[in-house]
């Protein structure tokens, strides 16, 4: 016992600041009495933290939520990259049951917190979109790497900005992003010209649609193309958020108010 004690003890000697993924009031009580940092991850702050990070959806991989919770402690500044973080989640049941030692430089920034929290759309359809990019990203199109422009959210105001290059296959349909057969079609009318247009419940407006707002005063990396500087145009002028896929290089990237907020590798997320 002894022994299994020091183990224990080792996991959490010497963290800067305790992670608590849904925890309960008591909980957070007694990791507070530590005279560390107690940060809360949950969908709402029903205990009072004063360091909370909101939780927009439940991630069944334990991986990416504590990576989740661990970037929006960083863009929140509760922890620093150089931080030792001890994260309390819950696997088994209902209360916490697990303690994972993490240095939060271990997960890079990527701007994933910022993109689910602040969008307009649901957390769970940018997730669902967000995966078919990086998918994509990694398998493109019969062996051959793929460009795709993915719209998301606002997409009244989208369509109203942009037009047909062809007919419109999910015109009169009612399917919706996240259903496995819906991403299989996403992936291969990926092959063709122009922009899926999502509205904010996830449901597919329209494929092969040509954006056609103003690209004066947008500033985007050198060395993006058209597609780029097309989503940086359209989230400037509507609430939408644009995954974009590159074809040169292999990167997703998103857009949101005309800026650059997410660039990730797919191989690496």
């Amino acid at each position: 016992m002894t022994d299994l004690r020091e183990l224990l003890g080792g996991i959490v000697a010497d963290v800067d600041a305790v992670c608590l993924f849904s925890p309960s009031a008591s909980y957070v009580e007694t990791f507070a009495e530590a005279d560390l940092p107690v940060i809360v991850v949950s969908p709402e702050n029903a205990v009072g933290a004063d360091n909370y990070v909101e939780l927009p959806l439940e991630f069944a991989d334990i991986k990416e939520r504590i990576r989740f919770g661990i970037e929006g402690a960083i863009d929140n500044g509760y922890v620093e990259d150089g931080d030792i973080v001890a994260c309390g989640t819950k696997i088994f049941g209902d209360s916490i049951d697990s303690i994972t030692r993490v240095k939060a430089s271990e997960f890079s920034r990527s701007g994933v917190y910022d993109l689910f929290v602040n969008s307009r759309a649901e957390a769970s359809v940018i997730r669902d979109v967000l995966e078919v990019a990086i998918e994509l990203g990694k398998k493109g199109q019969k062996g051959k790497r793929v460009g795709a422009l993915f719209v998301v959210g606002d997409a009244g105001k989208v369509m109203n900005k942009s037009r047909p290059l062809s007919y419109n296959p999910f015109e009169k349909s009612h399917v919706h992003v996240g259903d496995p057969i819906v991403n299989v079609m996403l992936k291969e009318f990926s092959r063709l010209d122009g922009a899926f247009i999502i509205s904010d419940s996830g449901k597919i407006v329209s494929a092969y649609r040509y954006l056609e707002p103003s690209a004066e005063g947008v500033d985007i990396p050198k060395g993006l193309g058209a597609r780029h500087m097309a989503a940086g145009a359209i989230t400037r002028d509507t609430n939408a958020v644009c995954i974009v896929l590159s074809e040169s290089d292999g990167l997703v990237r998103a857009f949101q108010a005309g800026e650059l907020i997410l660039e990730l590798d797919p191989e690496e997320y």
